[in-house]
């Protein structure tokens, strides 16, 4: 018996449950997305209007990476309704790219995967939230995207020209410090960003001005007074040496500036000369005291934040959400529980995860609850996660997992309708409650999945084309529940696939 001949007999147009993983699952994507919720999402998503931190662990195929896109869909949905009063959303969700600058910046055992997260600081995770947030705005900026699927986070003609002069000083110093891109040179880059800005840069030139000016004029008055052996005397390339000196000694102390920036922005590379060249186009008074990444510290980052949050609120986003998912993947992570913990630790600040205008969405695996739970005084204290919405176990109840699947089913449905259950796969005399029972046993949506597609899977090879059975028995439903109990124990100690 074929598998599509048993669904089509229900009116079920595909596999409901052939798909594990919710980024590549187009039947939750395009069915589930808005509907089907956890019975947390209330606390977790909050108010878009004015979103608050949430701090959730689950186990793996607990619905993280759903939850993470049913939070960019509603807040889509909100910026679409309400373009003067959007959210800036961040996905922090690809460590690679990141953990790869930060290994290179260390040698020897430094370099090894269990010893160099030991080295990662709250600065780190500031520096790469701000460099995913700067590049995306300056994108838009550069490369306006107007496009209905693009209009909630698109930033007008019109918003851009509001900005004041300092407005765009802060944002081209953002983008000098920030902004990574590998689709054009940085310098060419942040060229068209001024230009975009209407920035004038002309005043930067007085002391090429200068030096021009005087070798000119000293040359001239060479040749006008004496001839071409009179360069032989040292005091002629000392007056032309004096007036290249206010260049000679602003493009140092730039060149300084831009190595210390290189060294302690550890995320992602820099290239110094280009990071001189930038600041160059950035007058004298206007660069003076303004905040510079170049130490390890977190102070001038938060003033970094404030500086990009402001310049937001002006292009009409209010509040900024940052969705921190995936932790467990880096290569350098590998799923050690050990690593994500130095990784996440440093994050846990509630200055930053309390920061006004600013709300983390932390979805993280449970494996690091068992360290949570053995930490100090003073690690609760500087984290206060009594106050981040916090919430240490993403359960699924056997209802809530009956309601998934049903929801699934009506999705895959001829007609979707309302009337079509999973009960409906099973025989009469199987129960509700029974499967209720059965489902509450698996814990999450993936093993749940996985449970089903074997379960229908086996059920079709029992039977041939021409005898069919429509109708699931118990004895098949209890024999797969029985071998996928078996691999998920082995999954839970590590032992198996799931």
């Amino acid at each position: 018996m074929k598998v599509q001949q048993f669904l089509d007999h229900h009116g079920i147009t595909e596999n409901p449950f052939g798909q594990e993983d919710a980024q590549s699952d187009h039947v939750f994507k395009e069915f589930c997305l808005n509907g089907t919720h956890h019975p947390v999402w209330d606390k977790i998503f909050s108010n878009p209007a004015n979103p608050s931190t949430s701090v959730v662990f689950g186990e793996k195929g607990a619905g993280k990476t759903a939850i993470r896109m049913q939070m960019i869909e509603q807040l889509q949905k909100h910026n679409t309704n309400h373009p003067d009063n959007r959210v800036f959303v961040i996905e922090y969700d690809n460590f690679n790219p990141f953990l790869d600058c930060f290994r290179e910046r260390y040698s020897g055992r430094k370099r090894r995967p269990e010893r160099l997260l030991s080295y990662w600081r709250l600065w780190d995770h500031m520096d790469a939230i701000l460099s995913l947030g700067v590049t995306q705005l300056i994108g838009q900026m550069i490369e306006p995207n107007n496009s209905a699927e693009n209009n909630f986070r698109s930033v007008s003609k019109s918003q851009v020209a509001n900005l004041t002069h300092l407005e765009k000083r802060d944002l081209l110093l953002l983008a000098a410090f920030y902004d990574h891109s590998l689709d054009m040179p940085a310098v060419l880059r942040w060229n068209r960003l001024r230009k975009k800005l209407k920035f004038g840069c002309w005043k930067t030139e007085w002391e090429r001005g200068l030096g021009f000016l005087v070798t000119m004029v000293t040359v001239g008055l060479v040749f006008y007074l004496g001839d071409w052996k009179d360069f032989r005397q040292w005091w002629i390339w000392l007056i032309m040496f004096a007036g290249w000196a206010p260049w000679l000694w602003r493009q140092t102390t730039l060149m300084w500036k831009a190595w210390r920036v290189t060294r302690e922005v550890r995320v992602f590379d820099h290239l110094p000369n280009a990071l001189r060249k930038i600041l160059m186009r950035i007058e004298r008074r206007e660069l003076a005291g303004q905040p510079i990444p170049c130490r390890d510290r977190s102070d001038d980052r938060y003033e970094l934040l404030t500086k990009f949050q402001t310049i937001l609120k002006k292009l009409g986003f209010t509040n900024i959400v940052i969705l921190v998912d995936r932790v467990d993947e880096p290569h350098l992570v590998n799923g050690s529980a050990e690593r994500m913990r130095d990784l996440l630790w440093p994050m846990f600040d509630n200055k930053l995860l309390k920061h006004p205008g600013v709300a983390f969405k932390l979805l993280l695996p449970s494996d690091v609850v068992y360290y949570l739970q053995r930490e100090e005084k003073e690690f609760y204290e500087r984290s206060r996660l009594d106050k981040q919405n916090l919430v240490t176990s993403l359960d699924w109840t056997g209802e809530s997992l009956y309601d998934v699947a049903c929801d699934r089913v009506r999705a895959c449905s001829t007609d979707h309708g309302s009337g079509h259950s999973i009960k409906d796969l099973f025989d009469d005399s199987i129960t509700e409650q029974e499967l209720i029972s059965q489902f509450a046993q698996l814990r999450v949506p993936r093993h749940l999945f996985k449970f089903l597609y074997r379960l229908i899977v086996d059920h079709c090879n029992r039977y041939t084309v021409d005898n069919p059975s429509w109708k699931i028995n118990r004895e098949t439903l209890h024999k797969v529940l029985s071998l996928f109990q078996r691999d998920l124990e082995a999954f839970d100690r590590g032992m198996g696939t799931g």
